[in-house]
């Protein structure tokens, strides 16, 4: 692996990025400085996590970096379900937005681990 931008995780953190940009672009203009900024900035935050961690000198702050990605993206399943109960979001909207979450949570669990586990066997 070259780069972060090789990382598989990465390039999915980046696509669901785009995709809660044109989401929330449909958000009331009233909530601009409030939900839709706060989705956009955690959202941002994952991939923008994953790479900084990846440039690291250090495995430990790597996992991290990791580590705030992941709760970054927890952050942003947290405030998409707010935005779907408030019907900001269609249902098939949030329930996909939800699903890449949900594989991006369980690529950042994988790669922890393994950081990890190569981390104890070093």
């Amino acid at each position: 692996m070259k780069t972060y931008r090789d990382l598989i995780v990465w390039q999915k953190a980046i696509t669901l990025v785009t995709e809660v940009y044109s989401a929330t672009s449909t958000f009331p203009k009233e909530e601009l400085f409030a939900i839709t900024s706060q989705i956009k900035r955690s959202g941002i935050s994952i991939p923008s996590n994953i790479s900084e961690g990846y440039g690291r000198q250090h495995r430990l702050e790597y996992i991290r970096f990791l580590q705030i990605a992941r709760g970054s993206l927890y952050e942003l399943q947290t405030q998409l379900e707010i935005s779907g109960n408030l019907n900001f979001l269609n249902q098939t909207t949030l329930k996909s937005l939800l699903e890449k979450c949900n594989k991006i949570e369980r690529m950042l669990n994988k790669l922890i681990g393994i950081l990890k586990q190569n981390t104890k066997n070093t």
